[in-house]
């Protein structure tokens, strides 16, 4: 067998391993693989190959994964406006059922529903809710306490 299809094979045995696993390293050592697997249909020598891959391998470890780890591990985007919202505590001011229903969140004043209108949720006037969804206008809400059922 010829040393570029081996290369080949362990190239892609570490990119199966990388989907797999999400390392961001054994990605880039599919990546030396790769390397070395073309300087091998290239001609090169197999002590040269070898180095190709150490240094493909040492560049991308050292240089490329704390790259691409710092930025997966960065912050959630601070989230504006109507998605800001969700989560938090809200009031109902009017009674909200599936067909109609008003809650104050922080100090502006929505149209709201259930959550879940098809259990026949109605909350009553005064209850704390929390807003799970916006649809468009709408806060989708979830009583704090146990809500009335309607049949």
């Amino acid at each position: 067998m010829e040393a570029w299809v081996v290369w080949l094979i362990i190239a892609g045995f570490f990119a199966v391993a990388e989907v797999l696993t999400f390392t961001f390293g054994l990605g880039l050592l599919a990546v030396a693989a790769a390397a070395a697997c073309v300087a091998s249909a290239v001609g090169l020598p197999v002590g040269v190959q070898i180095a190709v891959f150490a240094a493909t391998s040492a560049a991308g470890l050292g240089v490329v994964r704390p790259f691409a780890l710092r930025h997966v591990r960065r912050p959630p985007v601070l989230r504006s406006g109507a998605a800001a919202l969700v989560g938090r505590e809200a009031v109902a001011l009017t009674e909200v059922t599936r067909h109609s229903g008003l809650v104050r969140i922080g100090g502006e004043e929505w149209s709201a529903r259930p959550f879940a209108p098809d259990l026949g949720v109605v909350i009553p006037e005064g209850a704390r809710v929390d807003v799970l969804a916006i649809e468009g206008a709408t806060a989708l809400v979830h009583p704090r306490e146990e809500p009335l059922w309607t049949s």
